[in-house]
């Protein structure tokens, strides 16, 4: 009986893969120096960093085959979709079937084939919410990006928002409450920790639901899920604030200073945020001789303007007293 007949299949396997291992680690060095291997893309090939040995040519470019010099081109030639986002309750991954009734070279269709689009519209749409809890999030995400729009928040923040309204749908948290409740909620939680707040009166203003049910709402929701949110910092409101008032940045540099200065103190002990930012604010403009008043900043900030006046008083007081 020959050695090979004597082998078993088991042992002519693992004969083979510790030839391929052997083969794999002679690729990872120079054959002639022992040298580490450099894969050129540029050029298709492999050399030894230290020889120069050229080990492989003509390799496979596993990348695209045109090229971009910006960001805007390079979205134009990938031939992928958009990325996966939690906005949107199929994540993004379902077709969109535009509304325009025009073809591919920009044509208008027929009164055929425009009807034949708006059937497959409708049939389109009812096989992306097949069920009550996509319909559900179809709604809540709907909600969110609008408010969103309209208070102008940031990208990063409408994820959140969504995100936290998907964990407040997974562990059963909406039987007694309103969709438009709780999706309030989740974006006055997500701009909150994302330190970009809006106050209850902004959020109250846009939304579907009254302020009661709003906070009440939010602390369950942030109750449940555990989610940790820190109190508003006042100085999160100054940059938005002074930009609709058209200030300075030296009124904003000031103002921050005088918030500073009052952290820790009496003066933001159980203080609303929001006044405290619209009190630096004009106390600022006053130090730096700029013309504001405080009906023009209770409009922008949506506080009464004897708030105002009380806080800007004792952040003065405070920082004569520093000074």
């Amino acid at each position: 009986m020959s050695e090979s007949q004597r082998t078993g299949p088991r042992e002519r396997v693992a004969e083979q893969t510790t030839e391929q291992e052997t083969e794999q680690e002679t690729v990872d060095v120079c054959p002639e120096c022992g040298g580490n291997l450099v894969n050129d893309a540029e050029h298709g090939e492999t050399v030894c960093g230290d020889c120069g040995l050229v080990v492989e040519e003509n390799e496979i470019d596993p990348g695209p085959e045109w090229r971009a010099f910006d960001s805007s081109e390079q979205d134009q030639k990938s031939r992928v979709g958009a990325p996966t986002t939690k906005m949107m309750h199929d994540k993004g991954l379902s077709t969109n079937i535009g509304w325009q009734d025009k073809d591919a070279y920009g044509n208008a269709l027929s009164s055929r084939q425009r009807e034949k689009m708006q059937r497959l519209r409708t049939w389109n749409e009812r096989f992306r919410t097949r069920d009550s809890k996509e319909r559900n999030l179809k709604q809540a995400l709907g909600e969110i990006d609008r408010m969103a729009s309209a208070l102008g928040l940031p990208e990063n923040v409408r994820e959140t928002a969504s995100v936290i309204y998907r964990r407040a749908l997974e562990e059963d948290l909406l039987p007694g409450r309103s969709i438009e409740g709780v999706a309030t909620a989740s974006l006055y939680a997500a701009a909150r920790q994302a330190g970009n707040p809006r106050s209850l009166d902004e959020i109250e203003r846009v939304s579907r639901v009254d302020r009661m049910e709003l906070t009440r709402t939010y602390r369950y929701v942030i109750r449940e899920l555990g989610l940790e949110v820190k109190p508003a910092d006042p100085k999160s409101y100054i940059p938005r604030f002074t930009s609709e008032l058209g200030l300075s940045d030296e009124v904003e540099r000031q103002a921050r200073e005088l918030l500073d200065a009052a952290r820790g103190t009496e003066v933001m002990s159980g203080k609303s945020p929001v006044g405290l930012a619209a009190a630096a604010i004009y106390a600022a403009s006053l130090l730096t001789n700029e013309k504001v008043t405080q009906s023009q900043v209770s409009d922008v900030a949506d506080i009464s303007e004897v708030t105002i006046r009380n806080r800007y008083h004792e952040l003065l007081d405070l920082q004569s007293q520093i000074n």
